[in-house]
């Protein structure tokens, strides 16, 4: 143990040297410049691709239930080799919010500047539904409560194989009824509680939302998707252009698929695939950001056309220079760090705006600013 935490100090000395050499050296060291589709690859995702390569014996990656449990702890010491040190002061609590099947790990980041915030986010980590954990999503959580000035709840949520669909989306549903109706209790107002999450994390965030103005409960105040998996076993499009080469590839997706949904999607239940819901309107406003060289784009500028032809209030944002997982890799990518505090003036600016209007529990504001789509972003591709 102690000399595996020896060796992540020192990559994570030899990573801060490597992204911090000046522009013409890491252009050199990543190689000629990638353009796929009109956009250009950033630099720093670039030379990450190519030290990752080094250090790994295949592009991506396959998953199989041998390996989760290895995979798994090292989606834990990645995310602290990443790590932003400026962030370590930020109060945290480890706690437990009541799941579908039991209680789960969570933990509350309390923001340093405005302690007294009644806004919070329940945020739920990404790993293709199979992997991660509130440690692999520690760094991000940090950064998102430090810039947004929100309180930031991390869930984990029940992991597939071991327990397929629809387990997560159950423990998200659950973990999001229960700390509404405990709001007081974790420093919150139950009217301004937003839901959020990255890839398989920012899928379930919306599934939440949805399932809550289907059913006629009370919404969340905000939805936050960070490059989220609305469809599944989808072909073409995306899923082929970017699928080798960029980190998510199209083998490890169908790989984390047959694992969360082994039987495929339900055709009396479009949960599992959010894409495909027949109505998607009555859900509160939506952040979702989608990246240039991501696998799962298609899917998810697909899905915000749709919740804004159902009258959803959406901001779509398209950084077409990163790949997924960008808010992962903030400590070495200018662009991707750009992207992620975009998210987090987002979540400030939107539960700003229900705080300040006051709406009654369980009403939907809209916001007719927020009804548009944006993309591309021109400075974000680095």
């Amino acid at each position: 143990m102690i000399g595996e935490k020896v060796r992540v100090q020192a990559l994570r000395w030899v990573f801060r040297v490597l992204f911090g050499l000046p522009r013409p050296v890491k252009r050199l060291l990543a190689g000629r410049a990638i353009g796929v589709d009109g956009q250009e690859l950033d630099l720093d995702l670039q030379l990450l691709g190519r030290v990752d390569r080094l250090l790994a014996s295949n592009d991506g990656g396959t998953v199989d239930r041998a390996t989760i449990a290895e995979q798994r702890r090292q989606a834990d010491l990645a995310a602290d080799l990443v790590a932003d040190a400026l962030l370590a002061h930020i109060e945290t609590r480890d706690l437990q919010v009541p799941g579908e099947a039991g209680p789960l790990p969570a933990r509350l980041y309390v923001p340093p500047a405005v302690p007294e915030t009644p806004s919070l986010v329940v945020y739920f980590h990404g790993g293709g539904f199979v992997m991660g954990s509130v440690a692999s999503t520690d760094p991000l959580c940090r950064l998102l409560a430090a810039q947004s000035g929100v309180r930031v709840l991390s869930v984990e949520y029940r992991l597939a194989p071991e327990h397929p669909y629809p387990a997560a989306l159950g423990d998200a549903i659950a973990a999001f009824r229960a700390v509404r109706a405990d709001a007081a209790a974790l420093g919150a107002e139950p009217d301004l509680i937003a839901v959020g999450g990255d890839s398989a994390g920012g899928n379930l965030a919306l599934v939440v939302a949805h399932q809550q103005a289907v059913l006629g409960g009370p919404l969340p105040a905000f939805v936050l998707a960070l490059y989220p998996v609305t469809d599944a076993e989808r072909d073409g499009g995306s899923r082929e252009l970017f699928g080798t080469g960029f980190g998510l590839t199209t083998d490890l997706l169908r790989d984390l698929e047959r694992m969360y949904l082994p039987d495929g999607v339900p055709t009396d239940d479009t949960r599992g695939a959010i894409l495909r819901a027949a109505d998607l309107s009555g859900m509160p406003p939506v952040y979702l950001a989608t990246a240039g060289f991501d696998p799962l784009r298609d899917e998810g500028e697909e899905l915000a056309a749709r919740l804004r032809e159902a009258g959803v209030p959406v901001v779509a944002r398209r950084f077409p220079g990163l790949v997924h997982g960008y808010a992962s890799f903030t400590a070495l990518s200018a662009a991707a760090r750009d992207a992620t505090l975009d998210a987090a003036s987002a979540l400030r600016a939107g539960l700003g705006l229900v705080a300040g209007g006051h709406p009654a529990r369980g009403r939907r504001l809209r916001i007719p600013e927020m009804h548009r789509v944006v993309h591309p972003d021109p400075l974000a591709g680095g």
